[in-house]
């Protein structure tokens, strides 16, 4: 996926180019490791063999960050710190429209460990806002909803007024397959897996008489069942689709995409929304196409966001913040709500 990213990436690319200096004027780099302390440490009791204790430990949690970013920011954004630390949660990132015209990007890699599970996010796009027209390509990938893809999309944009505007253009997508599950072709005709048949595929080796599992290197795994079924089997079958699913190609999906975007600020109120909806999507007919997995040939993905923000007087104000995304049934989404009051 990451040579199709780049393939594609390239007209824009050398448009870049064609005027570098004035591309990276306000442009900011940085690169930063965070970390803390974790979960505290849990003690497993058992009275199985006399009473033994067994101490889990979870290591530190950490980020490194490291990415550049140009984004123009919007009115009810403060750039609280002096430097950008990586932590930044900015989900006006999202919105289909900057604040202001013309280019606009963001390359962001971070790599995390959080209560032990280690994954890497990742947020890259370029976008070109004028005022008839949008075009933006991006890649996401989110290690913890376990979500990733590539997305370009034109747009022709029509505004009404200074603040709402609404798009409607083409949409390009490529991912893993989404919607293939590799153990379907193991399950009996009850809906139950023959798992046993498919670790035996995989090299392992079973002896029901003596109840002795062997791995395909020969080492004995498990010396009973419930070991057997509990512990060694969800291996074998994690194992199992993870390679199945690295062996197939990145699936293409063409799309109608239509959204729209609105942003109203002043010092005591504000409000910034935007969402987009890909109603219809191509079938190419493919093995591994979204569109055989699903009951019906269509189906609906959308991402959104708000922002909102009211002081209701110099003491008190009110807040709301969050997005929202749903692509090939899968859901992510972050959100805030809150208020906050001045005493004196």
């Amino acid at each position: 996926m990451k040579k199709i990213l780049i393939l594609l990436l390239l007209p824009i690319l050398s448009y870049a180019q064609l005027d570098i200096k004035k591309h990276l004027k306000h442009s900011t780099f940085y690169g930063a490791v965070n970390g803390g302390t974790s979960i505290s440490n849990v003690d497993i009791y058992s009275v199985t063999d006399g009473l033994t204790t067994t101490t889990i430990e979870t290591p530190f949690d950490y980020s490194i960050s490291l990415g550049i970013r140009k984004i123009a920011r919007f009115g009810y954004e403060n750039k609280a710190n002096t430097f950008y630390d990586g932590t930044e949660t900015s989900w006006s990132d999202a919105a289909t429209i900057g604040k202001v015209k013309g280019f606009e990007y963001l390359f962001e890699i971070d790599y995390r460990r959080q209560q032990g599970e280690s994954y890497i996010d990742q947020n890259h796009f370029l976008r070109y806002v004028a005022n008839d027209y949008i075009i933006k390509f991006e890649y996401l990938e989110d290690g913890f909803a376990d979500i990733g893809y590539y997305e370009s999309s034109q747009r022709y944009r029509k505004k009404l007024g200074n603040k709402l505007s609404f798009n409607i253009g083409a949409v390009q997508r490529v991912s893993e397959p989404y919607g293939y599950d590799p153990l379907d072709e193991w399950r009996l005709s009850n809906g139950n897996l023959h798992y046993t048949y498919l670790a035996l595929e995989e090299g392992y080796n079973v002896d029901v008489f003596n109840e002795v599992y062997t791995n395909p290197s020969g080492d004995v795994v498990a010396t009973n069942t419930e070991v057997w079924e509990a512990v060694v089997i969800p291996g074998v079958l994690a194992d199992y689709t993870e390679r199945k699913k690295s062996e197939l190609p990145v699936q293409w999906n063409h799309g109608l995409v239509l959204g729209f975007d609105f942003y109203h600020y002043t010092k005591n109120f504000w409000m910034h929304s935007w969402a987009n909806i890909i109603p219809y999507h191509y079938n190419d007919g493919g093995e591994f196409s979204y569109h055989n997995y699903i009951e019906d040939d269509q189906w609906n993905d959308y991402s959104g966001g708000l922002i909102f923000g009211y002081k209701l007087n110099k003491h008190l104000g009110c807040f709301i913040e969050g997005k929202y995304n749903k692509y090939w049934n899968r859901r992510w989404h972050d959100f805030k709500v809150g208020i906050n009051y001045r005493i004196l």
